[in-house]
């Protein structure tokens, strides 16, 4: 529909219309003018020379050009219409201006063939004749659809202006000559144009022309029937009812939300902009998206195959204020990673679409993960509190450009901010499909399910702000009562159900489903209120079990999930034993399983007023769980798996199990419970049960029967069947508590009778075997007279035999608190079978052979004497494991020269030099360290001691046992540890291994540590020689051969993570026997004995000087070291800066932590450690938990010298002080209890020592030969250096590291430069500051000629520091290039890295440090020709490289470009430059005069070489210049 030109002139009418005349339309001044009849050979012109059409446009694309038919006048806008466009071509409309007459113009195949005086707008690109003036102005010509316009303007200043849909797009050139016609290209997918008058109404833009420019103009095409198909309707620009909108403002919607996807009142696009399309995907997109839904709908193909070359871009750009939403719709989990978005200035139709949009170095702001990249490289890290690799099916995300040019992005409807505020004024969005994300789709507001979808959404992200509206169903909160009572909310899962008035959740059908039973607290926690339930029913059918948590998620307002671990935002739940954060793992080793919780057993969580959150397990605190966590959460319950029924309890009901309704004492309270009764085992050990829940599981062998209510079990067949009968307890063993069962048949059929024992193996989790015997980890059993671990005999004649039981007999085991298992025969106690039981063991009764039924007798038993009163006053402070870790002994099987002592903690050698072999009693478990101490040796042998590992350990019986342990059989997998080799399974896997054994006296510790990562270390004398073997079995055995010299070892290590930590060969706790575990237990930590460094470690540390010294031998980090004790209150512990590493940087950091050395996974450096630090020191700031809380705490930890004393000290208010040289530097709040320090060695820190509380921070610390009371473990320290590397003492003061040389060095580790481009050892880094070189007593010099030709070498680069690097000549393989003059090539910092890859100069001037440049010719990289002003780039051919003589010459600006970087804490920027120190090959260059003037002071002559041999170069250092 046409609009008539104002004051009723009426302009013709347009094609096709019904009130075109005959005659042609009327020329008016200001209405639309004719096209000139010369056109390109396929254009046809109609409607009176108004309107042109490309002929064939399915087979020719160009050939289409037309122009005015006279010269624009000046101000006049000539605009055009597209009327049709196909499909078939890339590219469209090109509009501009020519100088060139039409009449006597040779028309070209497209107008950029135009010359002499020619300016033409393509897509986004302005050229004259040809030429590219612009490459990102205005709007994509490209994009605009059928009904939009597009004009040019020449004003009488000579100005280009684009005009398109009426907006003024501004000057696209200028110094356009007075007349000009007007150039039309219907080029590529533009077929067809028609000349329309520029007027405000015309525009059909809902904005100054519509509303308010149409000076009552009435619509031509109001009144008119609708046109024939073949020509083009009378329609509005775009062809849609937009000019139909009332010119009045937007009504207001009231479910508006603020990232509404309606284009903003007062944006800068008052009507359709660019195009009225919908926003769409372009067509044209990466190599595996696949399309549909209209182009609504973007797709990876082969998502399981391939993760990247998903990159798609809208079809049009952005307008200002304009919403670009999308929705997740498909994810998968193989990989890593997830979607990015983001916008980009690049035309999707002549972009060469990357990998991953990151890839694209120029006009592209995408948002990945949680961070913003910017032309491929990170600008904010931390954009906003959520994770694009986080987000789930279903979520939104979106962007907007606002008119300001900042860009928001939105995440389910939440604006994260602004993101930048440089962005392009022409964008076009952009999704990548990378990794984990497959399909999304394009949201529409006018999207009826588009805005439901996105409706939950917002609601969803909303709900955090659910806490400030009361529930509907609570009355409104008073301001002075207290708030209501907790209660669940009735918006529960689906499969979940909420009763009780609100008090319990239950899902009704728990055998059916197993999950959907999610469940919500009606209001908010308070700070330090504490939510508490009781689990109240269980089924047997599902694994896993509850799950609790908190949420900012109202429960009004919120989609429940099937599982609160679906959940990805706002969501904290402990599972398991772990802790997640929005789906993600965050703590995998937290507290209590509550997978092995029972009926009864109670879990809480608590958030405190200082954002930590806090679980409870039946009472206990598990501690700090998470940080940082917003106020106003709901709690959660997930009755999943195996929970089926939860109440919630108030203060008072922790320990009630029969709820409210009970009267008087029940079994689960506290006052019916006998002060002897032993405690639940659920977690804390602090709830007690009723002691006749045992029972038998329901689950059991093939061929036994459970009945009697569980407590009665019997074999079947029992007189064809002897075996396949094993039955086991319903719940593990308290401890302390008895299980007794009655033999009530028995048959004379078989031989052999019931076995009973323990196993940690749940009974959901146990595959029943023939025998309980066959199960081959975690299993201890009594058959006959032999206690047998794991399939394997450990001991015989045990003093009870089962065999000999008959009907009538009882027998009882029980597994005490200090890890034993007891027998007990009608009552008796047989004694301890064996130790180390994990702290959850069910009993396991194999019904074979003769016994065929058994009961439950329901006795309690004798009390366990570990519970005693006494005993627990005796033990000074408890473990810190929840368990004790196990006492090794010797297995009694072994080598016939052998006799074993002490209880199997000592073996001796007592004839010959083999036969010597002895096993570990049990497998060795993870964080669990076997240690012997050597006793005796026999110098008359060679050879020494060799450890390893080998699994299944040695049965009973034949075949004999070899002489050593390098001839044991080959099928059992095994590593040995002989001398300093390694041997895997019989073949050397390792030479030159740590310390050589042979070399090993009396005294000294041998010890194997099995990591949580199923790898074994070597230690000697507590010091990790690293990892020796890896994927360890499950059930591997410490094997010993007690071969050569050594001839008696004592077993020493206490068990579970406790190494050894100091260098005394003194009695070991575990030296003399023990009667329990607990005597072979780690004492605990004396506050009055001097401080050591544990033997946990990094794997780069090696502890010398009695553990009091630590040094990292190796790289720049793994130098995590902690105290071996907690540090005390009031002891201030000092440590002293030994030796500092100049050629790395940054330094020590300190802190503490609450976890003990053994517990504690070490990573490479201290902020990766897991949990975090509750508080640690780097550089100037102060850490809590990860999180910088403080700056400028204390001095620099970077610049302090060596020699500094650095000091903690733990006050009586728990604060942490710091100390300097004895100075209290200030306190921090929030240390731990216990509080162990821990000390990160990296960068520049390579050795500290502990130094004894005194001015002169002299005593323990220092070389122990220089003190008179020299220990027997220093007397061989000289031996022990040799062995374990130690570095010499000090003989004098240190020379402190040059300021200047490290600041140089932290430029070079800026441009990520591999270590294996630089000369190894001292020799690599050289500093020619002026300190530097007074303290080397040097000056500037001249020294004399070096090769062949006559230039001399130039002097030191004063002012520089010099890196060295391997020379990898190219072009000379004899090797002569040290004797090659030496030059200097100043470069760029961005043209370092791309030189040292190919090992000689290559040119290219830009910057990885700062923005690209344009290149000039003559200046910057390697390629310099002439100096001549307007000099053009040189021909092809090899590349001149311009060197000279003189290092002040080759760092002029021109030649190497200054760079600006900031060092933090230093200041302001610094500026720096870069240059290479090569060698050329004589003859090779050509030497002349310079082609800038040089400093003063430099002879002119020959000062500039140029070269063009390819080779000629050989690299030999580079130089770094900071000012």
């Amino acid at each position: 529909m046409a609009m008539a030109a104002p004051g009723g002139d009426g302009a013709g009418s347009e094609p096709g219309g019904p009130r075109s005349e005959p005659g042609g339309p009327r020329s008016e001044p200001g209405g639309p003018g004719e096209l000139h009849p010369r056109t390109g050979k396929l254009v046809s012109l109609s409607q009176g020379g108004r309107s042109a059409a490309r002929a064939q446009p399915g087979q020719e694309f160009n050939h289409g050009l037309v122009l005015s038919r006279e010269p624009l006048r000046p101000g006049r806008v000539f605009t055009v219409r597209i009327d049709r466009k196909v499909n078939s071509w890339s590219g469209s409309l090109e509009v501009g201006v020519t100088s060139l007459d039409p009449a006597a113009l040779q028309f070209p195949s497209s107008a950029t063939g135009l010359r002499g005086g020619s300016w033409v707008v393509s897509g986004c690109s302005v050229l004259r004749d040809g030429r590219s003036l612009r490459e990102d102005f205005g709007p994509d010509l490209d994009v605009l659809g059928e009904g939009d316009r597009v004009g040019v303007q020449v004003t009488t200043g000579g100005e280009l202006r684009l005009w398109v849909n009426g907006r003024d797009w501004g000057v696209a050139a200028s110094g356009v000559p007075p007349r000009v016609w007007a150039v039309v290209d219907l080029y590529g997918k533009c077929t067809q144009v028609t000349v329309v008058p520029h007027e405000g109404g015309d525009d059909g833009d809902g904005g100054a022309g519509g509303a308010d420019g149409d000076n009552g103009g009435e619509d031509d095409g109001d009144n008119a029937t609708p046109p024939a198909p073949p020509p083009p309707p009378p329609v509005m620009a775009g062809g849609n009812n937009l000019p139909a909108l009332p010119p009045a403002p937007p009504r207001p919607r009231p479910d508006k939300f603020p990232d509404s996807l309606d284009t903003p009142e007062g944006a800068a696009w008052a009507g359709p902009a660019l195009s009225n399309e919908a926003l769409l995907f372009h067509e044209k997109c990466g190599a595996l998206i696949k399309l549909s839904n209209g182009h609504k709908t973007a797709e990876r193909r082969r998502p399981l195959d391939e993760f990247n070359n998903g990159v798609v871009l809208t079809n049009r750009p952005l307008r200002d204020g304009e919403m670009f939403e999308i929705r997740i719709d498909k994810l998968v989990d193989k990989w890593s990673g997830s979607i990015e978005i983001g916008v980009t200035a690049h035309n999707p139709n002549s972009l060469e679409y990357p990998a991953t949009m990151t890839n694209l170095r120029s006009g592209t702001i995408m948002m990945s993960g949680c961070g913003i990249l910017t032309n491929g490289k990170g600008t904010r890290r931390e954009y906003c509190e959520f994770s694009l690799d986080e987000l789930q099916e279903g979520d939104h995300i979106g962007l907007t450009r606002k008119a300001n040019n900042a860009l928001h992005f939105y995440i389910n409807g939440v604006d994260q901010g602004v993101a930048t505020t440089l962005t392009p004024q022409v964008v076009y969005g952009v999704v990548d499909l990378y990794g984990m994300a497959v399909k999304v789709t394009i949201v529409h507001s006018h999207n009826p399910s588009d805005r439901l979808r996105r409706h939950n959404a917002i609601l969803r992200a909303m709900s955090p702000e659910g806490p400030r509206r009361a529930p509907p169903a609570a009355p409104p909160p008073a301001a002075p009562p207290a708030l209501p009572r907790l209660l669940f909310h009735p918006n529960c899962g689906q499969k979940a159900a909420v009763v009780n008035e609100g008090r319990t959740a239950l899902r009704p059908h728990a055998t059916d489903d197993f999950n959907h039973g999610v469940a919500l607290s009606a209001r908010a926690l308070r700070d330090n209120e504490l939510f508490t339930v009781r689990i109240d029913r269980m089924v047997d059918k599902w694994a896993g079990s509850i799950e609790i948590g908190v949420t900012t998620h109202s429960p009004a307002h919120l989609q429940l999930p099937s599982t609160m671990t679906n959940l990805r935002s706002g969501t904290w739940m402990m599972t398991g034993n772990g802790v997640m954060h929005n789906g993600t793992t965050v703590l995998d080793e937290y507290g209590h399983n509550l997978d092995r919780l029972k009926a009864g057993d109670t879990v809480g969580v608590l958030r405190r007023d200082d954002g930590t959150l806090h679980f409870f397990v039946n009472g206990v605190a598990q501690g700090p769980a998470a940080w940082n966590v917003p106020p106003n959460v709901f709690a959660v319950v997930d009755l999943y798996g195996q929970a089926a029924q939860a109440t919630i309890l108030e203060e008072g009901e922790v320990t009630s199990l029969s709820g409210d309704d009970a009267d008087g004492d029940t079994p689960g309270s506290p006052e019916s419970v006998p002060s002897g009764s032993p405690p639940c085992q659920g977690g804390s050990g602090t709830s007690p049960c009723p002691p006749g829940d045992l029972r038998f599981h329901r689950r059991h062998g093939s061929n036994a029967i459970v009945t009697n209510g569980g407590r009665t079990a019997l074999r079947q067949n029992c007189r064809s069947e002897f075996n396949d009968a094993i039955v086991i307890s319903n719940r593990a063993l308290r401890d302390g508590e008895l299980f007794e069962i009655v033999i009530q048949k028995m048959v004379d059929r078989w031989s052999g009778s019931i076995e009973a024992g323990v196993t940690a193996i749940r009974p959901e989790e146990l595959e029943f075997p023939n025998t309980m015997t066959d199960i081959d980890y975690d299993t201890w059993m009594l058959s006959g007279t032999a206690i047998m671990q794991d399939g394997n005999t450990m001991r015989n004649n045990y003093g009870c035999d089962l065999d000999a039981l008959g009907t009538g007999s009882r027998i009882g085991m029980m597994r005490t608190a200090r890890g034993d298992l007891r027998y007990f025969i009608n009552g008796s106690d047989q004694g301890v079978a064996c130790s180390g039981l994990p702290p959850e063991v069910y009993a396991v009764v194999d019904l074979y052979g003769q016994c065929v039924q058994v009961s439950l007798t329901g006795a309690t038993g004798p009390l366990d004497n570990s519970q005693a009163p006494a005993t627990v006053t005796e033990k000074p402070c408890p473990l810190p494991s929840p368990a004790p870790g196990p006492c090794q002994r010797f297995h009694g099987r072994c080598g016939q020269n052998v006799a074993l002592g002490a209880e199997g903690l000592g073996a001796a050698r007592v004839s010959g030099y083999n036969h010597g072999l002895v096993f570990s009693r049990s497998h060795l478990r993870p964080g669990e360290l076997f240690e012997v101490r050597i006793e005796a040796l026999d110098e008359r042998w060679a050879g020494s001691v060799r450890v390893g590992l080998t699994a299944p350990p040695p049965g009973q019986g034949p075949p004999a046992l070899p002489p050593t342990l390098l001839e044991l059989p080959s099928p059992p997998p095994s590593w040995v540890l002989a001398g300093a080799e390694i041997r895997h399974n019989g073949t050397p896997a390792r030479h030159n291994y740590g310390v050589n054994l042979e070399r090993l006296a009396v005294g000294n510790r041998l010890g194997l540590l099995r990591g949580l990562d199923d790898s074994v270390h070597v230690l000697v004398d507590g010091h990790d020689l690293g990892p020796a073997a890896t994927a360890v079995a499950k059930n591997a055995v410490v094997a010993l051969d007690l071969y050569g010299r050594v001839t008696a070892v004592t077993i020493v290590s206490g068990g579970r993570g406790q190494a050894g930590g100091g260098a005394s060969a003194g009695p070991s706790p575990c030296a003399s026997p023990c009667p329990s575990p607990t005597a072979c237990s780690p004492p605990a930590p004396i506050a009055g004995g001097p401080p050591t460094f544990s033997g946990c470690h990094g794997k780069n540390i090696l502890l010398s000087n009695g553990n009091r010294t630590a040094t990292r031998v190796s790289s720049y980090n793994q130098g995590l070291v902690l105290l071996g004790q907690p540090l005390p209150p009031g002891r201030l512990l000092q440590v002293r800066l030994d030796s500092l590493d100049p050629r790395w940087s940054s330094s020590l950091a300190l802190g503490v932590t609450a976890t003990p050395p053994g517990r504690l996974p070490l990573p490479h450096c201290a902020a990766a450690l897991r949990p975090l630090p509750p508080l640690l020191l780097h550089r100037q700031g102060l850490f809590r938990h990860g999180a910088k809380v403080l700056d400028g705490f204390g001095p620099d930890l970077e610049r302090v010298p060596v020699g500094t004393r650095l000091g903690l000290l733990l006050d009586g208010g728990g604060r942490l002080h710091l100390f300097v040289n004895g100075v209290d530097q200030g306190a921090a709040g929030g240390a731990p209890s216990p509080c162990y320090v821990l000390l990160d060695l990296y960068g520049q820190c390579r050795q500290v020592t502990i130094v004894a509380e005194g001015p002169d921070g002299g005593g323990p610390s220092g070389d122990p030969r220089g003190r008179g009371d020299v220990e027997k473990a220093d007397v061989v320290d000289g031996m022990k250096e040799s062995l374990c590397w130690a570095p010499p003492p000090p003989a004098g003061p240190r020379p402190q590291p040059c300021p200047y040389q490290a600041l140089c060095a932290r430029f070079t580790d800026l441009l990520l430069l591999p270590d294996g481009y630089f000369s190894p050892g001292p020799r690599r880094v050289r500093c020619f500051c002026a300190r530097c070189q007074e303290l080397r007593g040097e000056g500037p010099r001249d020294p004399a000629p070096r090769g062949d030709p006559a230039p001399r070498d130039p002097s030191p680069p004063l002012g520089w520091c010099r890196f060295g690097l391997r020379p990898r000549p190219r072009a000379d393989p004899g090797g002569s290039w040290p004797k090659w003059p030496l030059a200097y090539h100043g470069t760029s910092a961005g043209n370092v890295r791309s030189s040292l890859d190919r090992g000689e100069i290559v040119p290219g001037p830009w910057s990885l440090l700062t923005p690209p440049a344009k290149a000039e010719a003559g200046v910057g990289g390697a390629l310099r020709g002439s100096s001549a002003p307007g000099a053009v780039a040189p021909p092809l051919g090899p590349a001149r490289l311009v060197l000279s003589p003189a290092l002040p010459y080759a760092a002029m600006e021109p030649f190497a470009s200054a760079v600006t970087f900031r060092v933090p804490g230093s200041g302001g920027p610094r500026r720096a430059r870069v240059a290479f120190e090569v060698f050329v090959r004589p003859g090779s260059f050509r030497a002349g005069p310079p082609s800038l003037r040089p400093p003063d002071g430099l002879d002119p002559t020959e000062l500039e070489w140029v070269t063009k041999e390819p080779g000629a170069t050989v690299l030999c250092g580079l130089l770094v210049r900071v000012e």
